[in-house]
C-alpha cells in the first residue's frame, strides 16, 4: 500500500502519500497504520522525517495517535444529521421518503459510473461479495447477509471512483448501518425479500461487470424501489394488526336487553 517517496520532497512527499490514500478510500476512518519502523521501511525515508510527516497529518486531523495502541485513521466520516435531527427524523417517519428518494438518485448514478469505471480488482471484490450473499442465504445467516448489503454498496461507490461520491455514500450507509431510517430485520421477515434483494444485488453487480451503465443504474433505482414498497407494505400490515389487535382486545359492551 505505502510507496518509496521522492526524497527530495520528504516529509512533504509522505504527507501527500497518506492524504491521498485516505482521500481515495484507500484508508478508512479508524484503520490502523503500520508501525513507525515499518512504515519508515515501506516509505524508505528515516524514521525523524516519518515523524515530521505524521504530526502534519496529526495537525490536519486527519490521524490520531494512541496511547500505547499505535496510529489511526481519524473518523472523517462523522454524522450526517446531528442528534437532534435523527430524533427529530425518528418522530416523523415521511422523511424516509426523502431518504430513499436521495439513495435512489445517488445510488443509480454511482452504479452507472462503476459500469464505466471499474477496476479489474473492483470487479473481483464485487462478485466475491456476491458469493458470499449466496452463501448467506444458503445457510440463512440474516446477521451475514445484513453485513455483506453494506458491504456490497460500499464496494459499488469505492468502484465509482469519484471520492466526493465514496464520501458521501459512507455517511449515508452509516444511517444504514445505524438502523436510523429503518430496521432491516423487518425487510427480512417479509416472505420473498431475502432472495429478491440477493437477486438485486446480483443484477447491479452482473451489470457493473459487463460494463452496462444503463443496467447498471436500472438495476440500482429498481432495488431502492423495492426496498421502499416492501417497507411500505410492513408498515401498512403493522397498522392493521394494530387496529384488529385493538377491536379484539376491546371490552364488549352487554346489550341493553340482557
Amino acid at each position: 500500500m505505502f510507496q518509496p517517496v521522492d526524497h527530495q520532497k520528504t516529509a512533504d512527499a509522505a504527507v501527500e502519500q497518506i492524504e491521498n490514500l485516505i482521500l481515495k478510500g484507500v484508508l478508512h476512518s479508524g484503520d490502523r497504520l503500520p508501525s513507525e519502523r515499518d512504515l519508515a521501511e515501506q516509505m524508505k525515508v528515516s524514521r525523524p522525517v516519518l515523524r515530521d510527516a505524521l504530526k502534519i497529518l496529526e495537525e490536519r486531523r486527519l490521524i490520531e495517535a494512541r496511547r500505547g495502541g499505535g496510529t489511526f485513521v481519524c473518523d472523517l466520516i462523522g454524522p450526517i444529521f446531528s442528534d437532534a435531527v435523527i430524533e427529530l427524523i425518528a418522530r416523523h417517519p415521511s422523511a424516509i421518503s426523502d431518504y430513499f428518494e436521495f439513495r435512489r438518485g445517488i445510488e443509480g448514478q454511482a452504479a452507472a459510473q462503476a459500469a464505466m469505471r471499474a477496476a479489474p480488482s473492483d470487479i473481483e471484490r464485487l462478485e466475491e461479495i456476491v458469493r458470499q450473499m449466496h452463501s448467506a442465504h444458503e445457510a440463512e445467516d440474516l446477521t451475514a447477509e445484513a453485513l455483506l448489503d453494506v458491504d456490497f454498496h460500499h464496494a459499488v461507490g469505492e468502484a465509482a471512483h469519484n471520492v466526493v461520491m465514496l464520501h458521501t455514500l459512507r455517511s449515508c450507509y452509516r444511517l444504514l448501518e445505524n438502523g436510523v431510517f429503518y430496521n432491516r430485520g423487518r425487510l427480512y421477515h417479509h416472505p420473498t425479500a431475502r432472495s429478491e434483494l440477493l437477486q438485486q444485488h446480483s443484477a447491479i453487480a452482473a451489470a457493473i461487470c459487463n460494463a452496462d451503465p444503463a443496467g447498471a443504474r436500472r438495476a440500482s433505482e429498481e432495488h431502492i424501489d423495492y426496498v421502499r414498497g416492501t417497507l411500505s407494505e410492513a408498515e401498512q400490515l403493522d397498522q392493521r394488526e394494530r387496529l384488529a389487535e385493538l377491536r379484539r382486545v376491546k371490552p364488549l359492551k352487554k346489550s341493553a336487553r340482557s
